[in-house]
């Protein structure tokens, strides 16, 4: 008997024949979508494993093989002597990649347990971080001492992203005695940055970390710095370098040689002192530079190293502004030095005759005017010509000689000595100082030119300014008889390892053609006089000299006195008093240095720039005899 119904077990045979063609259905779809998977499957091991093999090959080498740069060692500075001036010390700095760095914050406060970082290296570090890419080397501690090098050296397990990296830091032997020349290098900044980028140097610069600033150091670094060398190396899962599989080696930097004269350069800095001012000395026959000072000066060294911002800011605020190159960047009145220029231009102008006479009552007045120009000596000169207004260095004869030439051909013919223009010097910050004009004055809306404004250039007063290097160019000119070259403190090159330096060519800007060349000697013998002539203003620095040099001194007001006072040395405050100048060159009958000598309120040249002139030149020649006798 049947328990189901007959409708009921057709209905359940009815099922089973569905069921069964549901799950055939089932079975072509499944085996169809595992068909096309183990297509999908093969095909994409057919792409990865040939067509983009060298692609994926690439990758899996560079998980265990890493391009290191290495930065190139900076070049050596020398001086004429062979001593070394600029030089390169080892030191250790901790060194990160960021991309390598998954929680930095953590990373530093681990790297504190072991080793002091301040928040000046942490905040420069994430300085550097936005602005290099992820992959270059950043330093976010630097020189490490030997304690410090050893505490991270037994928990470098501890740290797979960071290295203990060898480099080099800038020293200067000298410190401060030519810190104005030779500049320093410090870190790179974002100015820098910027610059290197605009260049397209980013990738030579991609393992460097300081950079030449100012000075020679900053005007020669394409030959300083050097280029970029590479290593392949194989490192292990940790990061760790296991070997170095190629190396391409990085080129140093050139040495550069200096034509500083160290002894000249150290008895000039003596003789300057505590006081402020500059001095340039050049050789006149090449425009070689054999002395500059700027005093005060400051140490370098701090700034390689990494200057303290309390020390900086002192530096910046200080009232003697040591950090001011005052040789490229002081802008001084040029006082009576000027007159032996404007003595040359009015000879070749035909102004003034050699043996014209002017009278010298002890001041001036133009024509139809009551005011007074004075001139330094209160009773006056009585009858002077060229010759004597340049040795007793007599106002009245230049207040005459200007107002005759005009301040046009003053203008156009001082330039042709360099005045008013940049020497081009070769180191970085030169100041041009003032040649001032009727169209200089009008563009600084100050008017129209007035007569007794050139009265006072013919002195060296007024709107004229002149940098310490500019003057010691000019006086070269007159040294040479007419060549006016571009000062230069580098000298030659040479690269590393290598035997032999290339001498760089001397520059001539401008040669000055007079009419008649012998007035170059008027003017020089004129010169001569001013020290070794017992009625010169610097005589007493010639006494004696065991050679023959011309000179000239100069006294710049830096404040008015009124038409009926006296200049009273002694009751001026000391940064209100004259400055004093002096400009020379050695030996008369073939010149070898030439000098510009400026001290800030230092009264008159005759007694404070004068003998520091004569102090330089028994240096230079005296010792040159001895060694030649040696």
């Amino acid at each position: 008997m049947s328990f189901f119904p007959k409708d009921r077990v057709e209905f359940i045979l009815k099922d089973r024949d569905k069921e069964s063609s549901i799950i055939k259905k089932r079975i072509y779809i499944a085996a169809f979508i595992i068909i096309v998977l183990f297509i999908g499957l093969i095909s994409r091991l057919f792409f990865l494993a040939v067509i983009q093999n060298e692609h994926y090959t690439t990758l899996s080498k560079t998980n265990r093989q890493k391009i290191l740069p290495i930065a190139p060692i900076r070049g050596m500075i020398y001086s004429r002597e062979g001593i070394i001036l600029a030089e390169n010390k080892p030191m250790y700095s901790l060194q990160v990649i960021p991309e390598k760095i998954t929680d930095v914050d953590q990373l530093i406060i681990d790297l504190r347990e072991i080793i002091h970082i301040d928040d000046k290296d942490i905040e420069r570090f994430k300085f550097l971080s936005n602005k290099k890419r992820r992959f270059e080397r950043i330093s976010i501690k630097e020189n490490l001492n030997e304690i410090e090098v050893a505490l991270f050296s037994v928990n470098r397990h501890r740290f797979s992203s960071v290295d203990v990296v060898e480099s080099f830091f800038r020293h200067y032997p000298l410190g401060k005695s030519l810190a104005h020349s030779i500049g320093y290098v410090a870190r790179i900044d974002e100015d820098d940055l910027n610059s290197i980028s605009k260049s397209g140097l980013n990738s030579n610069y991609i393992a460097t970390t300081h950079i030449g600033k100012v000075g020679i150091e900053k005007s020669y670094e394409s030959y300083l710095h050097g280029k970029v060398g590479y290593q392949k190396v194989e490192v292990n899962a940790e990061g760790r370098v296991i070997r170095v599989l190629e190396k391409t080696n990085p080129q140093p930097g050139k040495n550069l040689y200096l034509s500083i004269d160290l002894s000249l350069q150290d008895i000039a800095i003596k003789s300057l002192g505590d006081r402020k001012g500059a001095i340039v000395a050049m050789d006149p026959r090449n425009g070689d530079v054999l002395a500059l000072v700027s005093s005060p000066s400051y140490d370098p060294n701090e700034f390689s190293s990494g200057i303290d911002t309390s020390i900086y800011k002192l530096l910046l605020s200080s009232e003697n502004k040591p950090l001011v190159n005052r040789a490229l960047q002081g802008k001084y009145p040029p006082g009576s030095t000027i007159k032996p220029f404007l003595g040359l231009i009015a000879l070749d102008n035909e102004v003034v005759a050699l043996q014209e006479e002017v009278w010298c009552p002890g001041w001036f007045s133009l024509e139809g005017h009551e005011h007074r120009y004075r001139d330094w000596k209160k009773e006056g000169h009585g009858h002077t010509n060229l010759n004597k207004a340049i040795v007793e260095s007599c106002d009245v004869f230049f207040y005459q000689l200007a107002y005759q030439l005009g301040i046009d051909q003053i203008h156009k013919s001082l330039s042709t000595f360099g005045f008013g223009a940049s020497s081009g010097v070769d180191i970085t910050g030169e100041k041009s100082g003032l040649l001032p004009s009727r169209e200089w004055k009008k563009k600084k809306n100050k008017g129209a030119w007035f007569p007794g404004e050139t009265l006072i250039i013919g002195i060296g007063q007024g709107y004229s300014l002149t940098t310490p290097v500019q003057l010691a160019a000019a006086t070269s000119v007159i040294a040479n008889k007419g060549k006016l070259y571009k000062p230069k403190l580098v000298s030659g090159i040479s690269s590393q390892g290598e035997q032999g330096v290339i001498v760089l060519p001397n520059n001539i800007q401008s040669k000055i053609e007079l009419k008649n060349s012998a007035y170059w000697e008027e003017i020089t013998n004129s010169m001569r006089s001013v020290v070794h002539s017992t009625s010169g203003t610097a005589w007493k620095s010639g006494l004696n000299a065991e050679y023959t040099f011309a000179g000239k001194t100069g006294t710049a007001q830096i404040i008015g006195i009124d038409q009926e006072s006296e200049y009273k040395e002694e009751e001026i405050p000391d940064d209100l008093k004259d400055h004093a100048l002096f400009i020379a060159f050695a030996p008369v009958e073939q010149p070898e240095i030439a000098v510009a000598i400026i001290v800030e309120n230092g009264g008159g040249g005759s007694k404070t720039a004068a003998p520091i002139a004569r102090k330089m030149f028994d240096n230079y020649f005296l010792n040159k005899s001895i060694s030649k006798n040696e």
